[in-house]
């Protein structure tokens, strides 16, 4: 049966991206696209490994101008989800809701290189209440040394929340990572989601050990319930390390139980991000 008429969720890719270049940049960012991830190439790349639905991420060099990730999620809707960029100075309800309803069903803190916001002002403290009453999630992209001081607050306004890539470990032994050790103590709090992804940004491609040791100690802390995989396709700024096949067949070496698998690519993420599992997707 081709993929299109799929009636069921086969796989979740729950982190990747879609730009062009020629987008208006965001006036502080790291780097900036030298060449264009359409939404075309991403489902061609779904199609071609059996993964039938994915979560789109807006990239930090787009600042808070999500109008390229909402076009995407508009023309692929029971596909694919979104995660936005939004500016806790400028939210209100109504452009929040209109996010929702385009597909985003969270929104990210992209904090690498910066300084860390103060999320005791009052503005962050509406945000906040707001992704609650949306039913949304933070997402968190920080290095594991500062998790704790941009995660905890999250956590403690009651905020789902999904770390991204392995939470950033800075040295290949975890066991010695004092961040990566307070993202396992913290998988008590039963709102904490972790993405597998994006290995390379971690560890050198060269030894899979690193990754495997994380995927494990995550998997003994948190179970399958509470982790996702993402491919992070189209791999910016490791592009020459790093390719979707590879990514897709990652998670078979860092997590070999079938049934787990299974969950971290189904189950879990189709509940947090909201895709209905009898659903067709559209393209």
């Amino acid at each position: 049966m081709p993929l299109a008429a799929a009636t069921a969720i086969a796989a979740i890719d729950s982190h990747a991206h879609v730009f062009a270049r020629g987008l208006p940049l965001a006036a502080v960012r790291r780097h900036a696209p030298d060449h264009d991830a359409t939404l075309a190439e991403y489902l061609g790349l779904l199609d071609a490994h059996g993964v039938s639905h994915g979560v789109l991420v807006q990239p930090s060099f787009l600042g808070t101008d999500n109008r390229f990730l909402l076009g995407a999620l508009r023309a692929c809707p029971a596909r694919l989800r979104g995660v936005a960029v939004v500016d806790p100075a400028t939210a209100d309800d109504a452009l929040l809701h209109a996010m929702a309803e385009a597909g985003v069903c969270g929104i990210r803190l992209n904090l690498v290189g910066m300084p860390l916001p103060d999320f005791s002002r009052p503005e962050w403290r509406q945000l906040f209440a707001r992704v609650q009453a949306l039913d949304w999630h933070v997402e968190l992209h920080r290095e594991s040394r500062d998790l704790f001081l941009a995660a905890q607050p999250v956590l403690d306004a009651g905020c789902a929340l999904v770390v991204d890539h392995f939470g950033r470990p800075a040295s290949p032994d975890i066991a010695a990572d004092e961040g990566f050790a307070w993202l396992l103590g913290a998988a008590g709090s039963r709102r904490l989601w972790v993405k597998l992804s994006a290995a390379y940004r971690n560890w050198s491609p060269a030894s899979l050990a690193p990754a495997r040791d994380a995927a494990r100690a995550l998997l003994e802390a948190l179970g399958p319930e509470r982790l996702l995989w993402g491919s992070d396709w189209p791999h910016t700024q490791h592009r020459e390390l790093a390719n979707y096949t590879a990514a897709h067949a990652a998670l078979a070496d860092w997590v070999s139980d079938a049934d787990a698998r299974r969950q971290i690519l189904v189950d879990t993420p189709a509940h947090l991000f909201k895709f209905k599992t009898g659903d067709n997707h559209d393209q």
